[in-house]
């Protein structure tokens, strides 16, 4: 059972919620980050991304940083930017791109159902890049980014998702990127009732994106229960901030590849060596979409190739399956010796968002070639995670990116 609980969210008022709203805060470098804030005083990448509040030459790792961000989120609440239900809801968070919809429950999930994998993971995290997210929340004693989470499709929570609809949202904005974001407060007593009884008899959630701000979530809990001994479970650093989708309204778009150099093979002995394991079909200057499941577009000097994986190359294995896997194993690796996409420096990845143009155009710039991905699908993540396996990286990319600033999760006063 799925311990999904109520909590009293920190939040913008109101009039300031499109203001405040900000994409997450590993969407951008450090450059980046600190252009975006420019004349947006109120956006929380000002807080997510407080070394943007200091000279480029500061350490974006330094105590001081930290405690910035502490400071500006302490300010803004003070100053009434954002305000505090006086009691514990749920919130619905809808999302709407390019004519498709997905609406989430914003709550707050047991640090135990992650410790026991009743919350599945199908990622693995890197310590370095957990450091900063569990400073920051350690600091803020907030968590500011909610986990974006999937779970099997549940009846009663959709029925209750469609009638709490019915009412005006509280918030109701376009973002700058076109993606329509609207909120609902759940305090209804039954509903909240309903929504918490609905998700205990859910056998299992599933991280969808936020792989590394969930393990950190877990860490600073864990760590504030060994400074509270006498901890009895109802405490607010028990719990993580996510948003709850289900898994048919979600989509997930390809994250494609690009190699810098083609390790040493010409382009013709290039061709003939990758024939060994796909048909590979040109197609010129259309950029190619792969259609189905086993196929892979591939731009080379300034053209396109359709690949299909030869069926003796397929697998039913979860992971080995996933076309990811398949050309990892059958081409990064054996043709263009890249053993270690995590480390390896002869490739990069280009979420599907950029569209293929980017692939072309990187690879007019500084690579050799590009390959598009078939978008894996949610049914093949459940799947990994179900088996208790890991993705290779950069298997998914979500869209539209939940905000983050419009619901904040004091875990300690």
């Amino acid at each position: 059972m799925a311990n999904v609980n109520p909590f009293r969210a920190i939040r913008p008022s109101s009039a300031l919620a499109a203001q405040v709203a900000a994409l997450p805060y590993d969407v951008y470098n450090r450059e980046e980050a600190a252009e975006k804030v420019k004349g947006h005083p109120l956006s929380f990448l000002n807080i997510d991304r407080p070394e943007t509040q200091f000279d480029p030459s500061m350490d974006m790792y330094a105590d001081c940083v930290y405690e910035k961000a502490k400071e500006m989120l302490d300010r803004e609440i003070a100053e009434g930017v954002f305000v505090q239900d006086e009691q514990k809801c749920y919130y619905l968070y809808e999302l709407t791109m390019n004519g498709r919809t997905q609406t989430g429950i914003t709550a707050c999930v047991s640090i135990d159902d992650y410790l026991h994998q009743v919350v599945k993971k199908h990622e693995d995290t890197r310590a370095e890049k957990e450091q900063d997210r569990i400073r920051h929340v350690d600091v803020c004693s907030a968590q500011t980014g909610p986990i974006f989470l999937t779970y099997r499709t549940n009846p009663i929570l959709s029925y209750i998702v469609c009638h709490v609809k019915e009412e005006l949202p509280v918030y109701d904005f376009e973002a700058e990127d076109g993606i329509q974001h609207r909120v609902w407060i759940v305090d209804d007593d039954l509903a909240v009732a309903a929504i918490e009884k609905a998700f205990a008899a859910v056998d299992a959630l599933y991280i969808a994106d936020g792989h590394h701000r969930a393990a950190s979530a877990f860490k600073v809990g864990m760590k504030r229960r060994r400074t509270h001994p006498a901890y009895n479970g109802t405490e607010e650093f028990n719990y993580f901030l996510a948003v709850l989708f289900p898994e048919e309204e979600l989509k997930i778009m390809d994250y494609n590849r690009l190699v810098k150099s083609l390790n040493g093979w010409s382009k013709e002995d290039f061709l003939e060596r990758i024939r060994r394991d796909f048909t590979v079909e040109y197609v010129g200057k259309k950029a190619v979409y792969p259609s189905q499941k086993g196929e892979f577009g591939m731009y080379l000097e300034h053209e396109w190739y359709k690949l299909t994986v030869h069926p003796d190359k397929t697998s039913d294995d979860p992971v080995d399956g996933l076309d990811v896997s398949i050309l990892q194993m059958n081409l990064l690796d054996p043709v263009l010796g890249i053993e270690d996409p995590r480390t390896d420096e002869n490739i990069e990845f280009v979420g599907g968002i950029r569209g293929l143009g980017e692939l072309e155009k990187r690879c007019h710039e500084d690579m050799a070639a590009a390959f598009s991905m078939y978008p894996t699908s949610i049914q093949e993540l459940l799947a990994v995670a179900d088996a208790g396996r890991l993705m290779p990286p950069k298997s998914t990319w979500f869209e539209p990116k939940l905000r983050s600033g419009l619901f904040i999760h004091q875990i300690e006063k």
